[in-house]
C-alpha cells in the first residue's frame, strides 16, 4: 500500500503519553525548518497613534463556551475501554488481526476520525519502517486534517501516541492495555476532534495519533521529518500523553516547556495558560520549565527538536506503578478529569484557530521619552483588534495589556513603562467575539 492514503470523509457512518525510558533502534533525521520575514515594514506603517485605548479585548467566547459543554464523558469512557481491549497496541504486535494488536487499534482510530468527523476531516495513514533486530514493522501514524477557512500558511498539531508496550518493550504478545498511558490521550484526541469538526475554522489544525512513540517517538520524528521537507509551516503543537487523572489527586495539568524565559515554547505555554484561565479558572495549568520529566519523553520533544514550539500536557501527579505494565487498566482513570483536560484543549485549540492568526513580531523603536516606545507591524484585514503585551524579562505571566482597534493599528506609540525595566514585547489578534490568537515572537525593548 502506498506510504499515504487519503480517504475523503464523505464514507458512512464505521464502527463505533508516557514516554518509554527505552531508547530506540533509529533516529531519523530532522531538517532545519524554513526561515521566514521575522519584522514588519516599517514602510507600510500608517499614522502614529500614541496610547490606544481599543475597545476589542479578549474574553470568553459564548459559542466556545458552548463547545466545552458538549464534551461528552461517555464518550471518553468508551474511546478508553475499546482502546484497551486491543489487548496491546505494541509496535511488534500483530498488524493483520482483527479486534486485537497495533494494526487493529489503528484502522479503529482511522475510522474514528472519519466516524466523527462530520464530513470536514481528511483522513490519511503516514507509514513508515521500524527495524529492530533487523525485522520490519511497518507502522501508521493516523493524521486528520481540519481545513482552515483563511489563506494563513501555518497550522496547529495536536497529537497523541496510541501506541503501548508492557514491562518487556519488546514483546508483541504481553497485555499491554495503556489506558492512561496513553489511550486517555486518545480519547481526548478523538473527542476534541469531535467537537471542534462541528464548525469551521479560520487556521487548519492537524490531529495526529503517533505510532512507535515507545520506541524513542520514532512515529513524530517521521512526521515532522517529511512535513518539513514538504514545506509545512507548524505555528505549534500539543503533546496529550497520560492525561486520565485518578481520584483525589490535584485538579490541574503539568504543561512541560523549556527555557529560557522567551523561547517558543515558553510562549506557548504562557499563551495556552492565559487562555485555559479564561475559560476554565478552576481547572489549571501548571508551567513546568523542562522539555519533560526527568529521563523521559513524549511526541512534542520531536517538534522541539526541529525548531518547533511544542508543549506536553500531563496529568498533575503520575503513579508509576500503574506504568508499562498489566495494571494501567480502564477502571484507574478520573473520567471527569479526562473531560476537563479535553475541554481545556477544546479552549485553547478553538481560541488559537479561531482567531487571526500569529502575526510577525512588530518593529520596536525607543522614543526619545524614557519608558515610550513605537510599535510598527502591517495589520491582518481578519483582525478586529490587537492586544499588546510589554511582559518585564523573567515574568512567567503576561501583564495587563495595551488594546489597540484594527482602525488604528500598526503604528502605535506605548508611553509610561517604567524604564528600568526591560520588556519581552509581543502582540496578538483579537477578533472581536472575545477569541485572542497566538502571540507573536517576542522583541526585547534596550
Amino acid at each position: 500500500m502506498p506510504r499515504r492514503t487519503i480517504f475523503l470523509l464523505v464514507l458512512p457512518l464505521l464502527l463505533l503519553i508516557s514516554c518509554s525510558l527505552l531508547e530506540g533502534p533509529q533516529e531519523l533525521t530532522i531538517p532545519t525548518p524554513p526561515g521566514g520575514t521575522p519584522f514588519a515594514s516599517i514602510a507600510q506603517a500608517g499614522p502614529l497613534i500614541t496610547d490606544p485605548e481599543g475597545n476589542v479585548i479578549e474574553g470568553t467566547n459564548p459559542d466556545l463556551r458552548t463547545l466545552l459543554e458538549e464534551v461528552s464523558r461517555q464518550n471518553l469512557v468508551g474511546y478508553v475501554q475499546t482502546l484497551q481491549g486491543f489487548n496491546t497496541r505494541n509496535t511488534y504486535s500483530v498488524t493483520d488481526a482483527e479486534g486485537i494488536g497495533v494494526g487493529a487499534a489503528r484502522r479503529w482510530i482511522f475510522n474514528e476520525f472519519i466516524r466523527v468527523g462530520n464530513g470536514r476531516l481528511l483522513v490519511e495513514v503516514d507509514e513508515f519502517p521500524v527495524n529492530q533486530g533487523g525485522v520490519v514493522y511497518n507502522q501508521q501514524n493516523i493524521v486528520a486534517t481540519l481545513q482552515g477557512t483563511s489563506i494563513h500558511p501555518g497550522v496547529i498539531v495536536i497529537a497523541a501516541h496510541y501506541d503501548s508496550r508492557s514491562i518487556d518493550p519488546l514483546s508483541g504478545s504481553s497485555f499491554a492495555p495503556g489506558a492512561n498511558d496513553n489511550g486517555s490521550g486518545v480519547a481526548a484526541l478523538l473527542e476534541v476532534a469531535r467537537v471542534l469538526s462541528s464548525q469551521e475554522w479560520n487556521q487548519t489544525i492537524i490531529f495526529v495519533a503517533f505510532a512507535a512513540e515507545e520506541q524513542n517517538r520514532l512515529g513524530s520524528t517521521h512526521f515532522v521529518t517529511e512535513r518539513l521537507l514538504e514545506g509545512w509551516r507548524i505555528d505549534g503543537m500539543m503533546s496529550l500523553d497520560i492525561v486520565g487523572g485518578r481520584p483525589g489527586i490535584p485538579q490541574s495539568v503539568r504543561l512541560f516547556s523549556p527555557g529560557p524565559d522567551g523561547s517558543p515554547p515558553r510562549q506557548l505555554a504562557r499563551y495556552m495558560n492565559f487562555v485555559g484561565n479564561l475559560y476554565l479558572p478552576e481547572f489549571l495549568y501548571t508551567l513546568i520549565d523542562a522539555e519533560d520529566r526527568d529521563g523521559r519523553y513524549s511526541d512534542h520533544i520531536s517538534f522541539l527538536k526541529a525548531g518547533i514550539s511544542a508543549v506536553r500536557v500531563t496529568e498533575s501527579q503520575e503513579d508509576p506503578n500503574r506504568q508499562h505494565n498489566s495494571g494501567d487498566t480502564a477502571e484507574w482513570i478520573d473520567y471527569d478529569y479526562l473531560r476537563q483536560v479535553t475541554q481545556l484543549t477544546i479552549a485553547v485549540m478553538g481560541n488559537a484557530s479561531g482567531a487571526p492568526a500569529q502575526p510577525v513580531a512588530p518593529s520596536l523603536s525607543p522614543m526619545a521619552e524614557p519608558g515610550a516606545y513605537i510599535l510598527t507591524w502591517i495589520p491582518d484585514s481578519a483582525a478586529a483588534g490587537y492586544a499588546i503585551s510589554f511582559r518585564p524579562v523573567g515574568s512567567p505571566d503576561y501583564p495587563q495589556f495595551r488594546y489597540v482597534n484594527a482602525s488604528e493599528a500598526g503604528n502605535v506609540a506605548i508611553t509610561g513603562l517604567d524604564p528600568a525595566l526591560q520588556y519581552a514585547v509581543s502582540i496578538a489578534g483579537l477578533d472581536g467575539n472575545g477569541r485572542i490568537g497566538l502571540f507573536s515572537a517576542e522583541v526585547l525593548t534596550p
